[in-house]
């Protein structure tokens, strides 16, 4: 019988990778699953939901993966709890692959296999387990929502005897699957929503939302997206161009909500001190590329900043700020991803390596790093362990993305889907 440990997060970390209605899946399934006593409590889930759904409550941590074939979590675990599993399990969360080399290199020595949902390839039969997309989605609602109760006006436009009431404008930069939230949320609320992004297809998406699209559409602009979905390198012209046109319009605006984040690297500036300081005062920035040192240039990771009047939000992990939603979604990610490598019959772990989802986030095995674009990234040695040739995989380039929808895919006639959202530089 196939065993799955579920330990708690840490202090900073509200959402699980287990939620009762996932647990009562796997048991169904066949799986032994076991949960530390009160992990599910910061998204609402009690010990006694768990026990209802047939999952065997852990008095520790290391009492809920010592036996597991299998661990989810939410963050990359610290290396004692990877210890406390036995060599060849399998840890599935968002493992964070391209920092902390040391620690990942460590994680990956204590023997456990390792497997990034991060890295999930773009492909049809995979929608249902890309976490990114999932989460991210929520991230541009709750940006929306928080920037509508801190900014002390109203958003939609209100007629009353005594005088109307403008409507809030809105912009999103990045229409990723944050982004795409974030319009439809603002247009829920009634605000004036306008958007950019470096792709020309996201122009529909947007229009398709209510919001108008902004940017320099010149014949470089019509030729700015790869065949994959993922945006091009502009010239310096154009680029100097986009930044005028977006420099003239932020200083319109009441909310700017900015999603471009690029695995691994710091994010790219899209907003100027000179921008900050041309909005009005009361203006709202919401940076949900804070956690990467943010889109804009005054914003302070963790913190709400002010200057001159405009509050930059730098708030992390906007997700597990609604996290019964995340974690339902977030443990329905990974009881997909787990549920084709379950024998069926034998009710045990049967990891398919020549399958493209095990390949495409598998990132260590048999004690080595062996993704080989993930090695190479932290500056580490791509390992051979010893085992079946061909197993070990080499992932596709990180791209840069708006926040959550956007990994890089690795392509396959007929099988690949529309990203969902797009990549900004």
């Amino acid at each position: 019988m196939i065993s799955i440990g579920v330990p708690a997060e840490g202090k900073d970390e509200p959402r699980i990778g287990l939620s009762p209605e996932t647990a009562k899946k796997l048991v169904k399934a066949g799986a032994k699953v076991t949960v530390r006593s009160g992990a599910g409590l910061r998204s609402h889930f009690s010990d006694q939901d768990y026990k209802e759904a047939g999952a065997t409550i852990a008095k520790t941590d290391a009492e809920a993966v010592s036996g597991a074939d299998v661990v989810f979590t939410v963050r990359r675990p610290p290396l004692a709890l990877a210890k406390a599993m036995k060599k060849g399990a399998a840890l599935v969360g968002m493992l964070d692959p391209f920092s902390d080399a040391e620690g990942l290199d460590a994680l990956a020595k204590t023997g456990v296999t390792l497997f990034a949902m991060e890295l999930m390839p773009r492909i049809t039969r995979a929608q249902s387990m890309d976490v990114l997309s999932s989460q991210s989605n929520l991230a541009g609602y709750k940006a929306v929502v928080d920037a509508a109760a801190a900014f002390e006006r109203a958003l939609p436009m209100m007629m009353t005897p005594a005088g109307t009431v403008p409507a809030a404008r809105v912009f999103i930069m990045g229409v990723g699957v944050a982004g795409l939230q974030a319009i439809a949320t603002a247009r829920r609320l009634g605000g004036i929503v306008t958007a950019t992004d470096v792709r020309p297809a996201v122009k529909e998406q947007v229009a398709s939302l209510g919001a108008k699209f902004i940017a320099v559409e010149d014949e470089e602009f019509k030729q700015a997206e790869t065949a994959g979905g993922y945006a091009k390198e502009m010239s310096d012209a154009y680029k100097k161009k986009q930044a005028e046109l977006i420099a003239e319009h932020v200083k319109n605006q009441d909310i700017v909500i900015t999603t471009a984040l690029i695995p691994g690297r710091p994010a790219p500036k899209l907003i100027s001190k000179a921008m900050i300081e041309s909005m009005r005062p009361g203006s709202i920035i919401v940076d949900l590329a804070a956690e990467r040192g943010g889109n804009a240039e005054l914003t302070k990771p963790g913190e709400i900043a002010e200057h001159k009047g405009v509050r930059i939000f730098g708030l992390l992990n906007l997700p597990g700020r609604v996290p019964v939603n995340a974690s339902s979604l977030y443990a329905r990610n990974l009881q997909a991803f787990i549920d084709p490598f379950i024998d069926k019959d034998k009710k045990t772990l049967a990891i398919d390596w020549e399958d493209e989802l095990a390949k495409g986030t598998g990132i260590a095995r048999d004690g080595a790093i062996v993704n080989e674009t993930i090695a190479e990234r932290l500056g580490a040695k791509s390992a051979t362990p010893a085992r079946a040739a061909g197993t070990a995989t080499k992932a596709a380039p990180a791209k840069s993305r708006t926040n959550g929808g956007a990994k890089a895919p690795a392509k396959k006639p007929g099988s690949t889907r529309q990203p969902k959202g797009g990549k900004t530089t």
